[in-house]
């Protein structure tokens, strides 16, 4: 028994001796397992791109005569492999790492124009006669040349459907061009609706330019998708959007003089991730133009987790973001505003260097129902935010228009201009009705003088829809009904001898928790023709019923 004992003993010592072993040459064999798994997987996937190639799905510009040298025009090897992913139902057109100058781009239906890491499509001179001519328009028109025309674009496409432009190359607009006068004169009609000395005509276009002035242009588009590429000095236009339905712009750097996107009478748009510089015009502007020869709405509108400036064009790309003197950058809403917007949302977004939020009405249409929460500003020009309501009513027909339902929250600034602090004006019998700003902290950098605190403000009317210095550094608000002030603080640098707010003509001013700086003998506030005035734990203020 006992023997036996010490054999048992002996074998399972034995097999624990080897136990290491075994248990290494388990792992060995599911390594080897898992290599062959994963050297079958990139096989099959391999294969699967073979026969993705082979079945005409991916057309790379290079297979039909593209150079990617710089100097070739490349833009009729493009449009070769469009038109050939075109005649198999589509696919993704691919662009290699290269230089492609090119002229007009052409887009259709259901293609992807895959732009890859390393290539760069670079806007061809205007002495070269690349690009297409602007199309006929049945004129008159009601909006400046640059909205009124798409042909003439670097990219462009109309009437399509599943229109993408990926990947994680660059668009560089090159030799476009960034004013639109010649389009104007041929518009016959300026930014006032008045005519244009035109020698052909307002809206014959017997010319043809062949103007080089966007780099991306889509005009009623549906289920468009512009991701990951950086567009660098797009012309009047780095985006020019209009009539377009389901579009998502994401994760997309616009680093350009003129607009950074413009979104025109389009409904259903997703814009989020988006890094839009653009030191002398707007940055990202939904508009309501009168382009498609009748009132659009621009409706369920999102923009999320975007930044805008007005740096030096080029210095947001390379990181030295340097100070352009009265950038303007801004998200506007305007100034083209037919049809209107409604239902929009806009959070969690950046301002730095350049002008502040703008909602604008004053080409007849209707503006409401907006919700505006978490921006922050820096070096803030003019204002950090404006709201007005004008009568240009630039298109035929319109009558005064309607601004109502604004809600704004959480908005932080730094660095102020002293020009004009937050402006909330209606006109004479057309009130903005229902505005509430909730939890605003601004800093202004101050200087504000007596003088113009005494000075008043004119009308917007049929003007511009720019603001006016305004005689209060903080908050001006004039013909507004049913106004709610909640948590708002106002303070400056320098000091400002102007009051922190000044209301005229206000119908229902309801203010909750209002604190403010405020220089020595200059009144905090100014109240004319208030009416229903309710003031809530703000002792600082003449008059607090501390309800």
């Amino acid at each position: 028994m006992t023997g036996k004992m010490s054999c048992e003993s002996a074998e399972q010592a034995n097999n624990h001796k080897k136990w290491p072993a075994l248990v290494a040459g388990r792992k060995s064999n599911r390594k080897s397992r898992l290599k062959a798994t994963f050297v079958a997987l990139v096989a099959a996937l391999a294969y699967a791109q073979a026969e993705d190639v082979g079945s005409h799905t991916l057309f790379n510009v290079r297979e039909y005569g593209a150079t990617g040298d710089g100097v070739t025009l490349d833009s009729p090897a493009i449009n070769r492999a469009i038109s050939a992913a075109s005649q198999t139902g589509g696919g993704t057109v691919w662009v290699p790492a290269g230089r492609y100058l090119s002229g007009s781009i052409r887009l259709t239906n259901n293609i992807n124009l895959h732009i890859a890491a390393g290539a760069v499509i670079l806007g061809a001179p205007q002495e070269m006669e690349g690009y297409d001519a602007e199309e006929d328009f049945a004129g008159p028109a009601y909006q400046d040349g640059g909205h009124t025309y798409f042909h003439n674009s670097l990219i462009w496409g109309e009437n399509l459907t599943n229109v993408f432009i990926t990947g994680n190359g660059m668009i560089n607009g090159g030799g476009l061009v960034t004013g639109d006068g010649i389009e104007d004169r041929v518009d016959g009609f300026n930014n006032f609706g008045k005519a244009h000395p035109s020698p052909t005509g307002p809206g014959t276009n017997t010319w043809p330019q062949h103007l080089g002035n966007k780099a991306i242009a889509l005009k009623l588009c549906r289920n468009v998708l512009i991701r990951d590429v950086t567009i660098f000095h797009g012309g009047h236009f780095a985006i020019l959007v209009t009539g377009c339905d389901e579009m998502t712009v994401d994760n997309v750097m616009m680093d350009t003089d003129r607009d950074g996107i413009d979104i025109d009478c389009c409904r259903n748009t997703m814009v989020s991730n988006c890094r839009v510089n653009s030191p002398n015009d707007d940055g990202l502007c939904p508009k309501s133009t009168y382009a498609l020869g009748r009132r659009v709405i621009t409706e369920n509108l999102t923009i999320v987790n975007c930044q805008v400036s007005g740096f030096n064009e080029g210095t947001l790309l390379d990181g030295t973001m340097k100070p352009h003197r009265g950038g303007m950058g801004r998200i506007k809403f305007g100034t083209e505003s037919s049809g209107g917007f409604r239902n929009v949302t806009i959070a969690n977004c950046t301002f730095r260097g350049c002008k502040g939020l703008a909602l604008e009405e004053v080409d007849g249409g209707i503006l409401e129902n907006i919700s505006v929460n978490n921006l922050t500003m820096m070096d803030i020009y003019n204002y950090p935010i404006y709201i007005t309501l004008g009568r240009r009513n630039r298109t035929p027909g319109a009558t005064n228009g309607v601004l109502r339902n604004i809600s704004i929250a959480n908005v932080i600034a730094s660095g102020v201009d002293r020009y004009s602090g937050i402006q909330i004006t209606g006109m004479p019998g057309d009130d903005i009705e229902g505005v509430r700003l909730e939890n605003i902290r601004l800093n202004f950098n101050g200087g504000g003088t007596t003088n113009q605190g005494a000075t008043p403000m004119p009308e917007l009317g049929a003007g511009y829809p720019e603001p006016f210095k305004t005689p209060a550094f903080g908050l001006f608000a004039r013909h507004v009904k049913d106004l709610e002030l909640q948590n708002i603080r106002f303070s400056f640098v320098e000091e400002d001898h102007r009051p922190a707010m000044v209301c005229d003509d206000v119908d229902g001013l309801e203010i909750d928790d209002f604190k403010s700086q405020a220089a020595e003998n200059v009144p905090l506030v100014k109240f004319e023709s208030v009416k229903d005035l309710v003031i809530r734990n703000s002792p600082s203020l003449k008059g607090d019923k501390n309800e």
